[in-house]
Order: structure tokens, then C-alpha cells, then sequence
């Protein structure tokens, strides 16, 4: 607590719940204090981004759509932790409904990198990476959609994880676009995010698209050292792309030879279609937002205009106009006009075609290697305003994340490395469907090589 009111500059929390965490602290210590089993989470504290649902508690998704807005019920994910005994301590601020790279989009102000305030945390879920980063809680829950657990841990130096699509519940989560969006652990040190992994992962049949797959005990595997060598991909094109920051593609290649060195086998693979990830990307997420979206109209709940209106859609209008920000505008609209009569065809279905290629090429790929690695994002933590107004930047920013999301993977960033600047950066690490336990393992071996 004191630490949070230290960093209030920081922005990086939209609610604490100071009397109610303490209370459960104070009752936590008096039942480990009477011999009874501790929980799998016991008196960790723990921060949800404004898009997780918990009971009781505001929601809002950083928007004034739904300012005041409280939850009716726990996401499942919530219900879990608490079941574990984890401390939620508050809500954190990120990117309007999750719609960001630099957590500059929120109806309630920019939240600023711990490590140097003049630059962006990353987003959408960048209160909940700094919330990590500068020790307010020891666990994050964020959403990724497209990177928005990862590129933020990148940003700020910590260890950011998206699951495979399917492995944690979605519900409770306010949808950006339901075929992407997974909720994602931000921590400090594996050990910590596979156990958190374990505890919030698994069926529900309040979600009909989790996986019914068991949930393997990720805390103990992940602690068993695996010497074995590996194949390792990577992308050629990653590395060769234009828009790669210099540094960070030195760096990248010097951890290829000590990879190789360790005796792992790591090779380039072709991968002519890295140009198409990002449009397809967002003509499908964007998409879904508009559909998504929808149900916030100001009249069933959420903001509503206050001025008179004859016309239903008139009054349809003016609530969306003055409820959503530009960025979530934006998406809206684009995601209407790739779904209208005369462009479905053109925009969506090509964007569905090239997923189905996509998704096959990986399946290919993860036959012959074990994992693949590739920077997390081209550049290192923006000034704050830098990007802000130039969408193709904006955009470019997530040319190596949205993959594992357009595909379903398990993806990590881990923080390896520190720029020229000052700044830190990760590697991003993917591997199979639901081999999450692997990705976990060679995180830990990455971060212990470093």
C-alpha cells in the first residue's frame, strides 16, 4: 500500500482496495497462524486490469462508457485466485477495452514507465505491467489480444505470458475480439507465473470455448531443469526487417550463438508471410469489436447522453460518441466497414484465409522445432506522445506478438536484455498448442543464460 501511494504519478491503478485487502491479510495470518494448510496463493497480492470482472468492484474497461460501472459477478479467473488465497488489492488501468500499444488510450489518463516516466508503459494492460515492475503487487492479470501482455513486460523488464488460446476461462473478461483475447500473467520470475498459470487455468463451463484438457502441475515441471538440447526456429524476416531497432537485433543474434554455443540447433526459417500478420490481424480483431461493442449502446447499461432525443438512434449515437474514445471509434468503424455487404468478402474472408494458412504453417513448423523465438516488439519503450498520432507506428508495434494470438500458441516475453538507452527488452518464446509447460522451461533456462 505504501508503495502504490509512493508511485500515484505513475497512474498504474484506478481502484485499491486498501480496508479489504488488509482485512484478508489480517485473516490469512490468523489461519496460518492456527496451523491450518496454506492455499496455492496464499497472501500473494495481486492486481486485475480493468477488463477482469470481480465481484462487487468497478469495471470499466478504462472507458466512460462504462464509468461507474460495478460488476455483477466474478470472472472465473477472479473466483480462482480468491479460491487460492490470493490478496486482490485493486484495479489497474490499461488502453480503452483493450485497444492500445502505449496505454495512452485510457479515459483515465496515461500511465507512465516506472523506469523512466517520459516513456510508455506499452499496453493495452500497461498498469498491470508497471504494477509488477515497480513492486506494488507480485502478480498481474492482464488480457492479450494481440501482445497486450507481452509487449508492456517488454517495456517495463518483466516477464509478461500469454497461454494458449483456450487455457484460462474468457469468462468475466470484457471481449475486445473473443477469438483472441486470453488472459495473460505478468510476474518477475517463472516460478511465480507457472503457479499462477496452474491455479487460474482449466475447463468451465461457463466458457464454451476453454479447453477441457487437464492442467498440468506447471509450478512442479517447470522446476525440473530439461538438459536436453533444441531446435529452435526463427523467423528470417524478423530479424531482417526494416523496421527492427539496430540494437535490439544485435542482441537478438549474439542469444542466437550463445544458444548454439549451450548446444541447442537453432536455424532461420522462411517466413514470407510476416507482411500479412498485421493487416489480417486487424481486419479480423477489429471486426469483432464492432460486433462486440455493440451491446454498449446506453441503454442497457453503461453511459447514456443526457440530452433529449426523439429518435432511438439518435440517442444510440450520441451516448457511443461521447462514451468511447477516438481509438475505440476507430476500430469500431473499421471493423463495421470490413463487415459491410460490399467489402466481406474482400477484407474479412481474405483475413479468415490467411489465419487457416498461418495457423497451418505453424503446425508445420512445430513438427520439426521445438520452440520459436523472435524479438517481442521492434523498438524499446516510446516517449510518451511519440506514436500517439501515427497509427502505421502504432500498428508496426505489434508486428511480432499478434502471431501466437492470430494462431492460438502459448507466448512469453522474457526480459533479457537492456538498449543503448537504458531501456529493457524481452525475447519472445512460443511454442505448440497448450505446451505451456515447455515454453515455461526454456523461459527459466533463457533468463538463467542471460
Amino acid at each position: 500500500m505504501d508503495a502504490i501511494r509512493r508511485d500515484q504519478h505513475l497512474n498504474a491503478w484506478l481502484s485499491v482496495y486498501e480496508e479489504e485487502a488488509l482485512q484478508l491479510a489480517a485473516e490469512l495470518d490468523a489461519s496460518r497462524a492456527a496451523g491450518k494448510p496454506l492455499t496455492a496463493l496464499h497472501g500473494v497480492v495481486i492486481g486485475l486490469k480493468d477488463v477482469i470482472s470481480y465481484k462487487d468492484h468497478p469495471v470499466s474497461a478504462a472507458s466512460l462508457i462504462l464509468k461507474d460501472f460495478t460488476a455483477i459477478y466474478d470472472a472465473t479467473a477472479t473466483t480462482r485466485l480468491k479460491e487460492a488465497g490470493a490478496i486482490i488489492i485493486g484495479r489497474q488501468n490499461c488502453d480503452e477495452f483493450a485497444m492500445g500499444s502505449t496505454n495512452e488510450h485510457s479515459a483515465y489518463g496515461v500511465v507512465k514507465n516506472a523506469l523512466d516516466i517520459s516513456r510508455v508503459p506499452g499496453g493495452s494492460s500497461g498498469g498491470s505491467a508497471v504494477a509488477v515492475q515497480a513492486g506494488h503487487c507480485m502478480i498481474s492479470l492482464g488480457s492479450d489480444t494481440g501482445g497486450s501482455v507481452r509487449q508492456p513486460a517488454d517495456f517495463c523488464g518483466i516477464i509478461g505470458l500469454k497461454p494458449s488460446y483456450g487455457r484460462i476461462s474468457r469468462y468475466g473478461l470484457i471481449a475486445y475480439a473473443s477469438s483472441f483475447d486470453q488472459i495473460g500473467i505478468f510476474g518477475t520470475n517463472v516460478a511465480d507465473v507457472a503457479l499462477t498459470l496452474q491455479v487460474i487455468a482449466g475447463a468451465d463451463e461457463f466458457d464454451s470455448t476453454v479447453s477441457n484438457m487437464p492442467v498440468p502441475a506447471y509450478a512442479d515441471e517447470t522446476a525440473i531443469p530439461d538438459t536436453n538440447p533444441k531446435r529452435i526456429a526463427y523467423f528470417k524476416e524478423a530479424l531482417e526487417h526494416p523496421g527492427l531497432d539496430p540494437a535490439i537485433k544485435e542482441a537478438t543474434e549474439a542469444f542466437i550463438k550463445k544458444l548454439t554455443d549451450q548446444g541447442h540447433i537453432v536455424e532461420p526459417v522462411d517466413f514470407e508471410l510476416l507482411e500479412y500478420v498485421v493487416p489480417a490481424y486487424y481486419i479480423l480483431t477489429t471486426a469483432e469489436a464492432s460486433s462486440n461493442l455493440s451491446r454498449f449502446d446506453g441503454v442497457r447499461f453503461g453511459h447514456r447522453s443526457s440530452q433529449n432525443f426523439e429518435d432511438l438512434n439518435a440517442l444510440y449515437k450520441s451516448s457511443r460518441s461521447e462514451g468511447f474514445g477516438k481509438e475505440v471509434q476507430r476500430r469500431i468503424m473499421l471493423g463495421t466497414f470490413v463487415l459491410s455487404a460490399g467489402y466481406y468478402d474482400a477484407y474479412f474472408t481474405k483475413a479468415q484465409q490467411v489465419r487457416t494458412i498461418l495457423h497451418n504453417r505453424t503446425q508445420a513448423i512445430f513438427k520439426n522445432y521445438d520452440a520459436i523465438i523472435s524479438p517481442t516488439v521492434p523498438a524499446p519503450a516510446f516517449k510518451i506522445g511519440e506514436v500517439q498520432n501515427d497509427q502505421v507506428a502504432m500498428f508496426l508495434a505489434d508486428i511480432y506478438t499478434v502471431f501466437a494470438n492470430l494462431v492460438g500458441i502459448p507466448a512469453i516475453s522474457v526480459p533479457l536484455f537492456k538498449h543503448p538507452n537504458g531501456m529493457p527488452f524481452g525475447l519472445q518464446v512460443m511454442t505448440s498448442h497448450f505446451d505451456e509447460v515447455s515454453l515455461l522451461r526454456l523461459s527459466k533456462q533463457f533468463m538463467e543464460l542471460a
